[in-house]
């Protein structure tokens, strides 16, 4: 069955008394059709330049042996040299349509690009190498859609020759509709095509460290993702990474992933889900922890989780907080304290610090919860602050205008490094 979402009905229905009388008008709403591509057009165009090539656009983060690799979604990998973070350097980029998160682990950054799997070498990390695709390892990812209208599922599934979807056209389709008193009659559409709204869904280690916004979270040679409401885990063991287990749905269109002492936890916009995964390819569900409406990346840190939740765009209604949570104990997670904020983002603990994207960049100290507020250290406003990775000292943050750096070794002169700006386009 055809699933649309956020009709706008230009009808007017017209009502009868008496005799059953049948009336047809006409419905015209607004729907996202997909663009496709060519399965090996696409599959050929993985490009890797050392070419300075702007930012335009900020998306994931992962650090990795002082590289710093950026996401700008859907168009591929910006590659920054961080080894002085007083002066990042751009040092390439690779061009990778439909990509959006990454992990790395042992010299490899594996990536999704829409519906696949890929992935590169980074022993010399300017010149990544790629080493391969694992082909419809997301068989229902999306492109993102950019407006407050759905799409037909039917449109964009079950025909694997029409290639692969890189993109939306926002139409305008008419249908007829007939109705008598007695009940409606539907033309084009049955009354429960009528779904509710279709969204399209964002130092030497051996393994990389991600922002708080990542899909993506690597442990114990695993890669665990979580797109279009499943989670997906894939085994890293062999030069091929497999699919290692059924993939398991999550629901709740799961936005973010954070590993913490054998546990995944998971934002959605309904609240933090916890699943174990001390048997790896066997994750068990735990517990839940609700809240308002909204986006929310979490952190977790000492046995306390903090969790963002943001309005606004796709997310929902119009509550703005960080809430702190006790998951010492992860089937019975305890809220602890939630305090307003004006319309928080990604976050970061290190160090009895939490660095909250919110107004710009807010410093906290985490000694109390109940006090986390009142101990603010820093607040640098002015940018639209998007996530961030704290490191060694370093905190790296990815804004609207640029790669911002801190120095937050003595808590009581934390200082900007560096600014890294975006392009504009």
């Amino acid at each position: 069955m055809r699933k649309i979402s956020y009709l706008a009905f230009s009808a007017v229905l017209i009502l009868f008394s008496g005799c059953e009388r049948t009336v047809t008008e006409t419905v015209t709403y607004k729907i996202n059709e997909p663009v496709f591509m060519a399965a090996d057009a696409f599959r050929s165009s993985v490009k890797v330049t050392e070419e300075r090539h702007p930012i335009s656009d900020y998306g994931k983060i992962c650090l990795y042996n002082s590289f710093l690799y950026i996401a700008e979604s859907g168009k591929g990998i910006h590659i920054i040299n961080n080894r002085n973070p007083s002066e990042p350097q751009i040092a390439g980029f690779i061009e990778l349509l439909g990509n959006v998160d990454l992990a790395i682990k042992d010299n490899l950054l594996y990536a999704d690009s829409f519906i696949d799997l890929v992935w590169f070498d980074l022993s010399d990390p300017s010149h990544p190498v790629l080493k391969g695709r694992l082909e419809d390892a997301f068989p229902r990812a999306l492109p993102p859609i950019e407006n407050d209208f759905g799409y037909d599922f039917s449109q964009c599934f079950g025909d694997e020759n029409r290639g692969i979807i890189v993109g939306w056209n926002l139409t305008e389709q008419t249908v007829a509709i007939s109705h008598t008193i007695g009940g409606w009659i539907w033309g084009d559409l049955k009354g429960d095509d009528l779904a509710a709204p279709v969204f399209a869904d964002n130092g030497g280690a051996s393994q990389g460290v991600n922002g708080s916004m990542s899909r993506f979270s690597i442990h114990g040679g695993y890669l665990y993702t979580v797109l279009e409401n499943e989670m997906n885990i894939f085994d890293l063991s062999e030069d091929t990474p497999v699919k290692a287990a059924r993939d398991i749905y999550i629901g709740n269109n799961v936005e973010t992933i954070f590993y913490y002492k054998e546990n995944m936890f998971m934002g959605t916009p309904v609240g933090l889900l916890i699943y174990s995964i001390e048997h790896p390819l066997n994750p068990a569900y735990q517990s839940m922890v609700s809240h308002i409406y909204g986006c929310d990346p979490v952190v977790v840190a000492d046995d306390i989780a903090y969790v963002t939740v943001r309005s606004g765009n796709l997310c929902g209604q119009t509550n703005d907080q960080l809430i702190v949570i006790d998951v010492s104990d992860v089937k019975n997670p305890v809220e602890l304290v939630s305090y307003k904020m004006t319309q928080p983002k990604g976050l970061g603990v290190d160090k009895g610090l939490l660095f909250l994207c919110d107004e710009g960049l807010k410093i906290f100290k985490t000694d109390d919860p109940q006090t986390i507020v009142a101990n603010r250290l820093k607040h640098y406003p002015n940018m639209d602050g998007y996530d961030v990775i704290p490191f060694n000292n370093v905190l790296m943050m990815i804004a609207d205008n640029g790669l911002y750096q801190y120095d937050y070794s003595d808590i009581t002169n934390i200082k900007e490094l560096s600014l890294l700006p975006f392009s504009k386009n």
